[in-house]
């Protein structure tokens, strides 16, 4: 659905008022349309550079190429002089330790700024702060991020994305998933973000077409909104989809599963006994299961002065005590397989926290603990778990709000409107592969860098 926004500055009528008001105008989101492709860098103008003594350029290039890119190479001194248009431009920081090196970062952006094509995409790798040898290379890695969080936000309004990958010498062979994911497509509503990528567990695959077949996937809270595009998505790259959701929902539920073919899981997983009826159903009938979406979750929003004590326990008993369940039923009777992947879904209230949700925050920030928590655990498995924030994603529910609350959950951000469930179930489909596997205890928002929380 169009942004009315975007319908008010094209409409004769209207456009001068919404220009004299200062009210942005939302750029058309580019998004992809179907699974992943072998080459979707083909064609594409793509511009590389590197600080000198950077480790990660030869990484970088060869994950373009096998992209389908033709990487040419940023020559700061003609960058003035060029100004033909950029779709991606990947730099290697790994080398910018000291204050003198970081002014690369000017040098190279600086004249790039207005050659960025709209929905374009940039992607810096960065010497991880944790192994930096003294105080100020790890101060200036760690600065790195501020300067990514500062260029997303310039940059946003022409739907540009911009994002950090830190990574140590030993972890180059890992990037290969995050540039296809980061300067691809599918990064639509994530920006502004700063992974941490290390040597990771399990075999490296580069996500194509196809990345999940043979894999079974459990989504929960499966039956509509951001469930059902996620269940989608895992298909479109070949997954066997169980949707679960609850017995209220059980006539929308399996409208989807006759619709997509979906396999289809009714219950309330915050019932007693929920768990081990799950772990039980995907053995008998998938044998197990590679890929768990704990996505099911709910509001009682009050604030805590009138909240009533049901309300916060059915929040913290379905948002973070039955995944605690989940996980431990299918992991402790082996049902989720080795190589397996949990993604959790947070959300930016769990980060920045929202008034009336202290209950709703709680469970979302328990989530994002969770995975941090987990990861190590769970690394001699070759399992990764992490955590998905979303933002402002139009559903039916966020249609429900009131217009200025609406309004303001649209803008309140980098790219200026709001994102779409394709978008969370593109960064959760790219966990979910064998090229995220350098990525584990993780929370990564799919939120457009909302300026709250971001």
């Amino acid at each position: 659905m169009r942004d009315g926004l975007v319908r008010l500055h094209e409409n004769i009528f209207t456009r001068h008022l919404v220009r004299a008001l200062g009210l942005p105008k939302p750029v058309a989101l580019a998004r992809a349309a179907g699974g992943y492709t072998a080459q979707p860098f083909a064609g594409l103008r793509v511009l590389t550079a590197q600080a000198p003594g950077g480790y990660a350029l030869g990484a970088l290039d060869a994950a373009l190429a096998a992209a389908g890119a033709a990487p040419a190479r940023l020559h700061l001194a003609d960058a003035v002089a060029d100004t033909s248009p950029v779709d991606i431009f990947v730099l290697d920081a790994t080398a910018c330790t000291s204050v003198d090196a970081t002014r690369l970062l000017y040098a190279a952006f600086h004249p790039l700024m207005r050659r960025l094509a709209l929905n374009g995409r940039v992607l810096i790798a960065a010497a991880d702060p944790g192994a930096a040898g003294d105080p100020v290379a790890a101060a200036l890695a760690r600065g790195i991020e501020g300067f990514v969080r500062s260029l997303a936000k310039e940059l946003g309004p022409r739907g540009i994305t911009v994002n950090l990958v830190y990574v140590a010498p030993d972890a180059l062979e890992r990037l290969a998933g995050p540039v296809r994911f980061f300067c691809g497509i599918a990064t639509t509503y994530v920006t502004g973000q700063a992974l941490h990528l290390a040597r990771g567990v399990g075999a490296e695959a580069a996500p194509l077409r196809q990345a999940l077949a043979g894999k079974v996937a459990l989504v929960t809270g499966a039956a509509r909104g951001i469930g059902v595009a996620i269940a989608q998505r895992l298909q479109e790259e070949g997954a066997r989809v169980v949707a679960l959701d609850v017995p209220a929902a059980a006539t929308v539920l399996h409208a989807a599963c006759s619709r997509f073919n979906f396999t289809p899981l009714v219950l309330d997983i915050a019932e007693a006994g929920a768990a081990h009826q799950i772990s039980a159903f995907l053995r008998a009938q998938c044998g197990g299961v590679d890929i768990v979406v704990h996505n099911a979750g709910v509001t009682r929003d009050r604030r805590l002065a009138n909240m009533k004590a049901p309300y916060w326990d059915l929040v913290m008993e379905i948002n973070f005590g039955a995944v605690a369940a989940l996980d431990h039923a299918l992991l402790d009777g082996a049902v989720l397989r080795d190589g397996g992947r949990i993604v959790c879904l947070a959300s930016i209230s769990g980060i920045a926290g929202n008034v009336g949700q202290s209950n709703y925050a709680l469970s979302k920030a328990a989530l994002i603990g969770y995975v941090a928590a987990q990861a190590p655990r769970l690394a001699a498995r070759a399992i990764c778990i992490n955590a998905v924030a979303p933002g402002f994603i139009e559903t039916p529910m966020t249609d429900a709000m009131p217009f200025m609350l609406r309004e303001l959950g649209r803008r309140a951000n980098s790219l200026k409107q709001g994102g779409q469930p394709r978008d969370v179930a593109e960064l959760v489909t790219f966990l979910a592969t064998p090229g995220a596997g350098g990525i584990s205890g993780q929370t990564v928002r799919v939120c457009g860098q909302a300026l709250i929380g971001a």
